[in-house]
């Protein structure tokens, strides 16, 4: 269906856009790799509309063509105060490439799913074009591609040590993490005119400066030096330290300001914001958004990511699970921001109100979907906190993980009368409902939680991630060990025998990550074969930059230890550990014998290819499966 809505309701793409509005220039002028969607879950849309909301003309160019003659850099002219550059809602490499580097075929962020219009490292391609176009025009680098190659990092897809991302793109400054804070701070310190070079004493702001000058003064930060890139290149254990040193800073609310040298150059990283507040966060989701892509794209097809999550509603940001592999820390803190249940609420008005809406929500979730509200009971202790993770290797005793606001907030979407069922889509943390490992369950909401996601809010599936099943390797994942999987497995089944129900568990695995073996993935297929999965949901592991687990690919040693750690790194080594996964496919049973045969591991020959359980995989329960029989 398409919906007629005048094209001034969408931030301008076009100088004739821009007329409409008796815009002769623009203030901002952002180029982005994903199209525009005007919807708060692409990160475009909402920094357009912050821009927007604090009084300034903003224009965007979406996935200009950066191989001929430049007009789309060109066709909004020269901004007033300076270019904002994106990559998009992903790193442009993990868009484009496989864990094994071959080149996908889609693009989610594209209408029509059509891949090639955005081009590998996008925010270097774009941010160089634009300074050889307008040199005289700050160029303001934000989104996670740049969030996460802020400092000296290892591209896996060069396989090669980069230096900050800086360097390479030529940018004048760099907004890291959620940007939503240093973003309108920069803009109202320009509407009052400071000149753009002296916004650098910004929180979570970075730039290069000549080595040779002072840094600006700031009488509250103490200054962290990191090894220099060139020191880096030379030795991978200095690499390995500057990353904790990074990550410990990039989590805490009174943190240090950080320098690197590359070069004839300093980079300069400026302490982050403490976590938004809720007038904060509500303010940036509560701004005017159509919720729909721009109507240029009309013609083009369906843009798969807008499709996907139209219909669902962010509680919050952040996750404090510090998973190795994970870069949602990384870039959105490990301290949840929090919405109010009134901005929520009136998200679910607007969320109704779509033509197309039939009555069901696709998701009521976040990073992690059941972290809402959750913040430490004395915040003077999280001011002084320098760990990674709230829950790892055990659950802060300071953390409340209570599930009660979740819990009534899903109660009052389901009361809505236009709502026939509003589903949780997002990963949930099962290990924060295991009594056993989470002994933070004050108001004893667990059980709750878990019985009103399972019987309300469940689509067919529930998704939920324990990773691995070798606890050697979930404590280099900073997961916790597989026994509490078990444990929830046994809650989720009592639940939906108890009413009726036979939902699928969909546990999430991944291969080939660091301290990962051969062997530990044949136990893996043999222990969840033996619970009943059949796995689908399986991913090869990427290392992805600002993350614990690609050090400890390119260095080979864990970076908060600095001993070693054993790595697959072979494509043929990634394809074997990954071929465990689907044991009960005849192509890779001959092989699975064989390889355990040269481990001697003739017991676990016996417990995946010998002969099946009669219980079918988990889609069917054991009670339902008994009561069937009884039945007959």
């Amino acid at each position: 269906m398409i919906i007629e809505r005048p094209i001034s309701d969408w931030i301008p793409m076009s100088l004739k856009e821009a007329q409409k509005r008796a815009w002769e220039e623009f203030d901002v002028i952002l180029i982005s790799g994903d199209a525009y969607v005007d919807h708060p879950a692409f990160g475009t849309a909402v920094v357009s509309r912050i821009i927007e909301d604090e009084g300034l003309r903003i224009g965007i160019v979406a996935q200009p063509n950066w191989k001929d003659d430049l007009r789309d850099f060109k066709k909004l002219g020269k901004p007033r105060l300076f270019f904002g550059v994106t990559a998009g809602c992903m790193d442009s490499m993990v868009n484009h490439y496989t864990a094994n580097k071959r080149l996908r075929s889609t693009d989610a962020y594209t209408p029509g799913g059509e891949a090639g219009f955005r081009p590998d490292y996008a925010s270097i391609v774009y941010s160089k074009i634009l300074k050889d176009l307008y040199p005289d025009v700050p160029v303001v680098l934000g989104g996670i591609e740049s969030s996460l190659r802020r400092v000296t990092h290892y591209d896996y897809w060069k396989d090669e040590l980069m230096p900050s991302i800086l360097v390479d793109s030529k940018a004048d400054l760099l907004v890291y993490g959620m940007g939503d804070q240093p973003l309108r701070e920069l803009l109202r310190l320009l509407k009052k005119g400071v000149p753009f070079d002296q916004a650098k004493t910004l929180k979570q702001v970075a730039f290069l400066q000549d080595k040779a000058l002072p840094l600006p003064k700031n009488k509250n930060w103490e200054t962290v030096e990191l090894a220099s890139h060139e020191v880096c290149l030379e030795d991978k254990i200095r690499y390995a330290a500057n990353f904790k040193i990074v990550e410990v800073e990039s989590n805490k609310w009174e943190a240090n300001r950080i320098t690197q040298e590359v070069g004839d150059v300093v980079l300069v990283v400026n302490p982050p914001y403490k976590t938004m507040d809720e007038n904060e966060i509500d303010r940036s989701f509560d701004l005017p958004y159509t919720r729909l892509p721009h109507p240029k794209y009309k013609k083009r097809g369906a843009i798969p990511a807008y499709d996907m999550i139209k219909f669902s509603i962010n509680m919050h940001r952040g996750c404090f699970g510090g998973c190795s592999f994970c870069t949602i820390s990384a870039h959105q803190g490990k301290f949840i921001a929090s919405r109010s249940e009134k901005s929520i609420l009136a998200e679910v008005e607007e969320v109704v109100a779509h033509p197309e809406f039939r009555g069901y929500i696709s998701d009521l979730g976040g990073p992690s979907a059941n972290m809402y509200k959750m913040k430490g009971k004395d915040e003077a202790i999280c001011a002084r906190c320098t760990s990674p993770s709230c829950i790892h290797p055990v659950i802060c005793n300071n953390l409340d993980t209570s599930h009660k606001p979740m819990t009534e907030l899903y109660k009052k979407v389901d009361a809505h009368p236009k709502v026939k069922k509003a589903f949780v889509g997002s990963g949930i943390r099962y290990d924060l409902l295991v009594d056993d490992f989470n002994k933070n369950n004050e108001d004893g909401n667990h059980d709750e939680y878990i019985e009103q996601v399972i019987t309300r809010h469940v689509s067919g599936r529930l998704k939920v991630a324990p990773e691995h099943t070798s606890d050697a390797t979930l404590r280099v994942m900073r997961k916790p060990s597989f026994k509490y999987f078990h444990k929830f497995k046994e809650k989720y089944d009592k639940i939906s025998e108890k009413h009726g129900l036979k939902q699928q568990l969909i546990p999430y695995f991944i291969s080939s990550h660091p301290g990962c073996e051969e062997e530990d993935m044949a136990n893996l297929a043999a222990e969840t074969k033996d619970m009943g999965f059949q796995l689908e949901q399986v991913q090869d592991f990427t290392p992805t930059p600002m993350t614990v687990a690609e050090v400890i690919y390119y260095t080979g040693v864990h970076p908060y230890t600095l001993k070693p750690i054993n790595t697959v790194k072979t494509k043929e080594e990634k394809i074997n550990q990954n071929r465990f996964f689907f044991w009960y496919k005849r192509e890779n049973q001959g092989w699975i014998k064989q390889r355990l045969e040269k481990a001697k591991r003739p017991d676990l020959i016996e417990k995946l290819l010998g002969n099946s359980p009669e219980k079918s995989p988990s889609k069917v329960p054991t009670w339902l499966e008994e009561k069937r029989n009884k039945s007959k």
